[in-house]
């Protein structure tokens, strides 16, 4: 499911900003994201893309990061990775102090950085799904195959930040931003589709989310 590892290279990856960053980079996001509080970065430039331009000031970074000498966790796509992510958002929180809430809230503590895949438009609407108790864990595996998700790494720490330089900076023009939109638009019903395909698929094989909280506690 995870491991711990030093990695000795140095990759580019991309960074979607509201209005730009401003001073050094620092792990700053807003709490409920998929990995906790960091600094988040993509390799696929579009899916970024699709979060900022809603924002007139929105601007696209390109990332050159060097992994060597961070402790990083590897969260392989997969029922764990749905529930690191449900922890993250908030989603599990009538369990807490249980043990599967303990798991999750501990499996990042002491790196700097985690990769693993992005809930990108799609998988959003298949997430929601199963966090709202209308398609089991079967159905989310199954989805997670047919889907082309990025990878997304997140800084946790000031050290790993240290390691990030900007190569590019990019703002958005309104027909890049009208241009985005409408791509998101097409992504979100092309997952909604998906989903009510994957309910009607499996709708009487695994567990629902609520039950495997219940499992847990």
């Amino acid at each position: 499911m995870k491991s711990f590892e030093n990695m000795k290279e140095v990759v580019t990856l991309y960074h979607g900003s509201k209005s730009g960053i401003r001073g050094s980079i620092a792990p700053i996001s807003r709490e409920r994201c998929d990995f906790g509080k960091g600094f988040y970065m993509g390799t696929d430039r579009t899916q970024p893309l699709t979060l900022i331009c809603n924002y007139p000031k929105a601007k696209i970074y390109t990332l050159s990061v060097d992994l060597s000498n961070l402790r990083i966790l590897n969260v392989e796509v997969g029922l764990d990775w749905a529930l690191l992510v449900a922890y993250n958002r908030g989603k599990m929180e009538t369990i807490k102090n249980s043990q599967i809430y303990s798991r999750f809230e501990n499996m990042g503590k002491g790196c700097d950085m985690i990769i693993g895949y992005i809930a990108n438009d799609r998988m959003f609407v298949v997430l929601d799904r199963f966090f709202n108790g209308e398609i089991t864990d079967f159905a989310l595996i199954n989805s997670l195959s047919a889907l082309k998700l990025g990878t997304q790494y997140v800084a946790l720490t000031e050290k790993a930040c240290n390691k990030i330089k900007i190569l590019e900076e990019q703002a958005l023009t309104k027909e890049d931003r009208d241009r985005l939109k409408e791509e998101g638009n097409i992504n979100r019903s092309k997952g909604i589709d998906m989903a009510n395909e994957i309910c009607r698929k499996y709708r009487r094989e695994g567990r629902f989310f609520d039950e495997i909280l219940k499992v847990g506690e």
